[in-house]
């Protein structure tokens, strides 16, 4: 069984940074996608970002260019880099993983997830 566990989250101004970390346990992740999804009120799980066991990175539209994620396989953590943040950026985060061949963009692609962290941004 892998337990994920996301932190870093916060409040933060509109231009600033956040740096989120998901940090697994109970298996090693290396060989696994790992991605992030947000989720906003009355929206639905939006994909943000994920990694390959590789390296490969993928981006949603509305962050590219602004976050990046990265990953320690040592450490078993996986990481998002959000600078230039908006207002539009405010919702609770989601770390997930998958060890299927291929990287999803869709929730239903990845089995773990944790239990979210919130981010809000201040216009």
């Amino acid at each position: 069984q892998v337990q994920l566990v996301e932190s870093g989250g916060g409040l933060v101004q509109a231009g600033g940074s956040l740096r989120l970390s998901c940090a697994a346990s109970g298996r090693t992740l290396s060989s696994a996608a790992m991605a992030w999804f947000r989720q906003a009120p009355g929206k639905e799980r939006e994909f943000v970002a994920a990694i390959a066991w590789k390296g490969s990175t993928y981006y949603g539209d509305s962050v590219k260019g602004r976050f990046a994620i990265s990953r320690d396989n040592a450490k078993n953590t996986n990481y998002l880099q959000m600078n230039s943040l908006k207002p539009e950026d405010t919702a609770v985060y989601y770390c997930a993983a998958d060890f299927r061949n291929y990287v999803g963009r869709r929730p239903t692609e990845y089995d773990y997830w944790g239990q979210g962290t919130q981010v809000t941004v201040s216009s």
